[in-house]
């Protein structure tokens, strides 16, 4: 039970840095950019855009089970299923992970956002190549004595 405090706290040191919005950290060289982008291009209801920033296979999950996107068909899917735009607050990173926040925001297409506009949410992606390889939907106000990202 010790170690896993030791743990716990050591991810809360490591995810806390970087958090000047700058992207630092030791993740993928413009792993920001690419997150702006995306987020830029989602929020503007560009879909396919979107979806073209995601490599293939990619990883994904938006509080599921994680699974792989394999063809540009599944990536669009995937981006079509979010009902949300949303405008990039700012980033931090580690261990080659960015957790990005956004303000979510209604975006042209399908899918309403509704009562979670203006609201925020955290998403934790890894980058490479210029590409999203994973996208991960994470909580936006971590537990109480949880790791915090």
């Amino acid at each position: 039970m010790r170690l896993m405090c030791v743990l716990i706290a050591a991810a809360c040191v490591l995810v806390s840095c970087g958090g000047d919005g700058s992207g630092g950290g030791d993740s993928a060289p413009g792993a920001e950019a690419v997150i702006r982008e995306w987020a830029d291009t989602l929020r503007a209801g560009d879909v396919a855009g979107a979806a073209a920033l995601f490599a293939l296979p990619s990883r994904v999950s938006n509080g599921t089970e994680p699974f792989i996107l394999q063809t540009r068909a599944e990536a669009r899917a995937f981006n079509e299923s979010l009902p949300c735009g949303a405008k990039l607050l700012r980033t931090s990173s580690s261990a080659g992970f960015t957790t990005a926040v956004f303000r979510l925001t209604e975006r042209p297409g399908p899918g309403r956002c509704g009562s979670g506009t203006g609201d925020t949410a955290r998403t934790t992606f890894v980058v490479s190549g210029g590409k999203i390889v994973e996208w991960r939907r994470v909580a936006d106000r971590p537990e109480p004595g949880g790791p915090v990202v």
